[in-house]
């Protein structure tokens, strides 16, 4: 299963960024490769200064050795060795017309003593955090959330909608991230679904992501925008820092098992305010502000 979703997630990457690349026009992904001392490494691709994408990463990683104490305590474990891979992708775009858009999908498996697999399952999801709300960008977005989900089973969209919402929380400041999509984890064999089921949601989800996103920005990125419009796009990208940062389990999974900084860190934005006790100041930013309080089902 490991070889099968490392394989899948290597072949993902390069669709998304040869897509991304003709989206923008301009800005080609640059490439790192890492290795990991205590194990395995990954493929770091990083956009910036495009045409349409200001800042963005889509990497790929595969990690193995002992599972760090902190993380023991964390899956309540004792003297256990772990694989994890996944990508994980950010694109912010310049336009605040245009919504940042973050994904993920990952694969974990932990082993005893012996190297025999004693837990494995899957994660990830996708969600859209845009700086203004166009309705039907919302709708469609969510609409291809279901569809991946209704080709599997059709409990999946409204339960991995409402995790999305319920994780993409800033309780701190009482509001979602944004506007949601889908969140997973744990996903796991029961009677039911076997991993190869699991393997097949997660990668169909995957194969998603394009039509989900990419149609937005097409539709939205030669819109003009004002200097006020890009002032509430960086005062909001303050909260999405501030959620990664004081939230996001997979950054502290990564900080706390000697990951690679600049790929955990991938995914903040170049240019953020934080402005003290701001408000909205027109019916617009108003709106996005009513809807993060108040989740909505989309479709």
């Amino acid at each position: 299963m490991k070889k099968e979703f490392y394989a899948y997630i290597q072949k993902l990457q390069e669709e998304i960024t040869s897509a991304i690349e003709k989206s923008d026009g301009k800005a080609k992904f640059k490439e790192d490769v890492w290795e990991r001392n205590e194990g395995g490494g990954g493929r770091t691709r990083v956009i910036e200064n495009g045409n349409v994408f200001e800042k963005g990463g889509v990497n790929i990683s595969a990690v193995h050795g002992a599972l760090p104490q902190s993380m023991q305590n964390y899956f309540k474990v004792k003297d256990c060795d772990f694989f994890a891979c996944g990508i994980s992708l950010v694109l912010h775009p310049t336009s605040p017309l245009v919504p940042t858009v973050h994904a993920n999908f990952r694969y974990f498996e932990m082993y005893d003593q012996n190297q025999n697999i004693v837990d494995q399952w899957f994660g990830g999801g996708l969600d859209l955090t845009p700086y203004y709300i166009f309705e039907e960008d919302a709708t469609h977005f969510h609409q291809v959330c279901k569809k991946a989900c209704d080709a599997h089973d059709q409990s999946f969209y409204p339960k991995y909608k409402n995790k999305c919402d319920e994780y993409f929380w800033n309780s701190h400041r009482d509001e979602a991230r944004g506007i949601g999509g889908l969140f997973f984890d744990y996903c796991k064999a029961t009677e039911n679904k076997s991993m190869k089921d699991w393997y097949n949601f997660v990668t169909q989800v995957g194969n998603q992501f394009l039509e989900a996103y990419l149609p937005i920005v097409e539709k939205r990125k030669k819109l003009n925008y004002t200097k006020e419009q890009r002032n509430w796009q960086e005062i909001r990208r303050g909260r999405y820092v501030e959620f990664n940062l004081v939230h996001d389990k997979g950054t502290l999974f990564g900080l706390k098992t000697n990951g690679r900084i600049e790929s955990i860190l991938m995914s903040l934005p170049p240019h953020v305010q934080w402005k003290y006790d701001h408000k909205p100041k027109n019916a617009d930013e108003e709106k996005l502000i009513k809807i993060l309080q108040n989740p909505q089902d989309w479709v």
